[in-house]
């Protein structure tokens, strides 16, 4: 199958009560893992690429090609978006486009109001003219993204989140509501009367950040009130991890990178697959 924009997922998602995961992709083995957990679980998939990521596999050229072999390669036949997690810049986000990528966020969060409109829409005119959805963001969601890290968490205003919707034509929105970059420090605190009132404005699927650590309960909250994509990174990094450092824990002599990536790849496998099945995705590709 090929790649297509997460538009047409989402808006099913809303639609029928579950989310769709998207989940960030660091290197092929991460990849790989997301790609055959979705297509083992039935599951439409978002992979998740922030600048920083892509910096580290070569570009956003790459990055595509690399999806693209694997999809041929496994037999992909589940929908697959690329999507540019916190976009910079309009430039950055026009980069990704011309690569191949099928979405992309526009962060423009810590502007003006004003100002984050502007980019916004610039960012969408240039997109839809080319099949490719938009995500945007207001408020500030805590924690570490690549090189951004935010102290504070700063709800999002519903009437900016208003204004920010109709006047730019996005696909989804992504409010800061209380999660956070990262692990928690303590329960997370999802704002969900600002979350419930911002969905209510319309129709646009919303998208919670911040998806590692978060209780079912809130998950399945957040869906009731129109969240139709969940991003998840950290959660994965840590389990991959976990699995590295137990496979060298256990054989200091090992060498070859094929003997504790392959365990990393398989305990990602493994969390992605619990978590589509949390979103309530899994069958609904």
């Amino acid at each position: 199958m090929a790649l297509v924009s997460m538009k047409e997922m989402m808006i099913k998602g809303k639609k029928e009560g579950y989310a769709i995961g998207q989940f960030n992709i660091n290197n092929l083995e991460y990849t790989q893992a997301i790609l055959l957990a979705a297509q083992e679980e039935q599951s439409p998939v978002i992979l998740g690429v922030s600048e920083g990521a892509a910096r580290y596999m070569g570009g956003f050229t790459t990055v595509v090609h690399m999806v693209k072999g694997l999809m041929h390669d496994y037999k992909i036949t589940v929908p697959v978006a690329i999507h540019l997690d916190h976009g910079s810049s309009f430039e950055k986000c026009k980069e990704a486009i011309e690569a191949g990528f099928t979405s992309v966020m526009i962060d423009a969060s810590s502007k003006p109001l004003a100002e984050n409109i502007e980019i916004t829409k610039s960012v969408v005119d240039y997109a839809h003219e080319r099949g490719v959805s938009v995500e945007a963001e207001l408020g500030v969601v805590g924690g570490q993204e690549d090189d951004i890290i935010a102290e504070g968490v700063i709800y999002a205003n519903p009437a900016e989140c208003k204004e920010l919707v109709d006047n730019t034509g996005i696909d989804c929105l992504a409010p800061a509501l209380g999660s956070v970059h990262g692990p928690y420090k303590g329960e997370p605190n999802l704002g969900f009367k600002e979350m419930e009132e911002i969905s209510s404005q319309s129709d646009l699927p919303l998208v919670l950040h911040g998806g590692t650590g978060i209780p079912i309960k809130d998950i399945q909250k957040s869906i009731s009130f129109g969240t139709a994509k969940i991003n998840v990174n950290t959660e994965n990094q840590i389990q991959g991890t976990k699995a590295v450092r137990e496979t060298l824990a256990a054989d200091a002599e090992a060498y070859d990178p094929r003997k504790f990536l392959t365990p990393m790849r398989d305990a990602i496998k493994v969390t992605v697959i619990g978590k589509m099945r949390e979103f309530g995705s899994s069958q609904k590709a």
